[in-house]
């Protein structure tokens, strides 16, 4: 029985509301732990939780840009505003859902396909989701060198190890750029199809999907291709604005470090460091958070990555704890915002 558009939109609605649930029945903390630190953020959480109105923006205007590429000239339409709605509630689902953050793409094609063809939206979704990671390992690789910087300057330590490690990050993030470059011009639906028939007991369902929609795919191929071929500007646009809301996201863990009277001695130096500080906090946690990321929320994951990553920058645990519980609060305020939204019309 094939399912329709609503239908499908309800069982998303429900896996949403259930992840949303669980997560909330299996904190690290106690509620009584919990309030205490929503007290010490006090009003600070008001910029915490509101700086993803302008990060979730920004996501929207860098697929916005992928999708006005990639219907122009066709008659299809899209609205801005949609494309905000669908980006909060795509990220509010990847958050809940496990499988490294999947539940949201096919959710965001299902809706978007309704505005334009489903080869448009599949194409523009793919594509920006590839731009989301690849701008991941971009600010991954530039936060090496602000380490480097900082360090030259003495404000943090370097040895032998903290070299070893920094070195391997660019080895990956080389490698990764290599890989994205593959896939930006020659495609990479058919391949990865391919790739998952070698899976124990999907070699048929993949054989079989490929063969009923080689001419679908292959057009979606051709679409991811194009965008980089033959519409640079729009390409390097979306890269751009993907990399900044990473910039911008650091913003959150920066107002923790204020909270807790982390300046640097204040003053735009000093306030420009403990800013870069918290780029190098957020692109560790995301780092380590994205290599084990087939936990729904990355449960224990990104909180024993701000531990580690605010511990390497000489702070202490027990702030790692604080923004890891604060970062986790506002992803459930959001998800609960992104299932609400889920349900608007129009």
């Amino acid at each position: 029985m094939k399912l329709s558009k609503q239908q499908l939109n309800n069982i998303f609605f429900v896996v949403g509301v259930l992840a949303c649930v669980v997560m909330l029945f299996t904190f690290d903390v106690s509620f009584v732990e919990l309030w205490d630190h929503l007290c010490h953020a006090g009003y600070w959480l008001i910029p915490i939780i509101g700086v993803w109105v302008i990060i979730y923006g920004i996501n929207a205007w860098s697929w916005f840009t992928i999708i006005s590429s990639k219907i122009r000239g066709t008659g299809e339409h899209v609205n801005f505003s949609r494309v905000y709605r669908l980006t909060i509630t795509g990220y509010a689902l990847n958050y809940a859902t496990p499988v490294g953050g999947l539940g949201g793409e096919p959710y965001r094609i299902l809706e978007l396909s309704r505005d334009v063809s489903k080869e448009h939206a599949t194409s523009s979704v793919i594509l920006y989701a590839m731009m989301h990671f690849f701008a991941h390992f971009w600010f991954w690789f530039s936060s090496i060198f602000i380490y480097i910087a900082l360090a030259a300057v003495g404000d943090l330590p370097i040895n032998t190890a903290i070299g070893t490690t920094l070195g391997i990050i660019i080895v990956f993030c080389l490698i990764a750029f290599y890989v994205f470059a593959k896939g930006y011009r020659n495609g990479l639906v058919v391949k990865t199809l391919r790739w998952i028939g070698h899976i124990p007991g999907l070699k048929g369902w993949s054989a079989r999907f490929r063969e009923k929609h080689a001419e679908s795919l292959a057009n979606i191929d051709e679409q991811i291709a194009a965008l980089h071929a033959e519409d640079k500007r729009a390409f390097y646009k979306s890269l751009l604005l993907e990399y900044l809301s990473r910039v911008v996201q650091s913003s959150e863990v920066f107002f923790m470090l204020l909270l807790f009277g982390i300046d640097n001695g204040g003053g735009f130096a000093g306030l420009l460091i403990t800013y870069l500080h918290s780029i190098l906090i957020v692109s560790f946690t995301t780092l380590f958070a994205n290599l084990i990321g087939f936990l729904p929320m990355q449960l224990g994951v990104q909180e024993g990555g701000f531990v580690l990553s605010i511990a390497a920058l000489g702070l202490s645990a027990a702030l790692g704890i604080f923004v890891s519980i604060i970062c986790r609060v506002r992803e459930i305020i959001w998800i609960f915002i992104g299932m609400f939204l889920m349900k608007i019309r129009g």
